[in-house]
């Protein structure tokens, strides 16, 4: 019995923070896969840029964080067959110099946002559909420096877990993604950071994000929308409520 992904032909995915980096990436595979892909974020010049790449991609303008956006946005869309809450943001300091805002940053972006996402799909959800939330391996184990976002990924997972049980029974699968360092625009941020804060090289603060992965690399987008593309194939239906760790061995 062959296991290959068949295509997503009929399928509709939404794919929040779809303009760079892994949404971005899985945009585009899940069209090349057959799938109608709506990608969302809050600026349009980097959401027009992958549209273009692909007559089945296209966009709406959303803020995760923003209740009466998601709502509107899953009503204006109708039923949906996939739904990746992937937009996230980081931030890095010290638990004792981060600030309540900060926090709240992290919170409203990575957890209120998954939060919403997967709410207002699940709505709209047809038969058989997946919910996925991009969570990390930073929701499995702890860094420094970056408690918030921390805290934020843990509940994500806490919330993929809950909503698993309760949709249990029905056509349905709620997973989570955690991807260790990956290779996007928004490690190029943490590099940056690390480069200001500690007087680093650009390589030295890469060789030490890699050194966290035991197999000595950086996660590939790539591999992370194969494990989407996967848990929305055939014969995935038993993969449930599950953080599945991207990350060489790390977790």
């Amino acid at each position: 019995m062959s296991t290959t992904i068949q295509p997503l032909d009929g399928k509709r995915a939404v794919i929040t923070g779809g303009g760079s980096g892994i949404g971005a990436d899985m945009a585009l595979a899940f069209a090349e896969a057959g799938a109608d892909v709506v990608i969302t974020g809050r600026r349009s010049a980097p959401l027009e840029d992958v549209a273009g790449r692909h007559p089945a991609i296209a966009f709406e303008i959303a803020d995760v964080t923003c209740e009466t956006d998601m709502v509107a946005l899953f009503e204006r869309l109708g039923e949906v067959d996939i739904v990746i809450a992937n937009a996230g943001a980081a931030e890095s300091a010290s638990l004792a110099r981060t600030g309540l805002e900060q926090w709240q940053r992290m919170l409203e972006v990575n957890l209120t946002g998954a939060f919403l996402t997967l709410r207002e799909g699940l709505k709209h959800l047809r038969e058989g559909g997946r919910l996925i939330a991009v969570a990390s391996t930073a929701g499995l184990k702890g860094y420094p420096y970056v408690a918030p976002y921390c805290a934020a990924k843990h509940g994500v997972v806490g919330l993929v877990r809950a909503l698993a049980q309760e949709v249990a029974g029905r056509n349905i699968t709620v997973n989570a993604l955690c991807p260790g360092f990956t290779e996007t625009p928004l490690l190029e941020e943490s590099i940056a950071t690390i480069v200001a804060k500690t007087g680093q090289s650009p390589e030295q603060a890469r060789a030490h994000l890699q050194s966290t992965n035991p197999s000595g690399r950086l996660i590939q987008p790539a591999e992370v929308t194969a494990t989407a593309l996967w848990l929305c194939g055939p014969h995935s239906g038993a993969i449930h409520g599950q953080a599945i760790s991207i990350s060489g061995g790390e977790t």
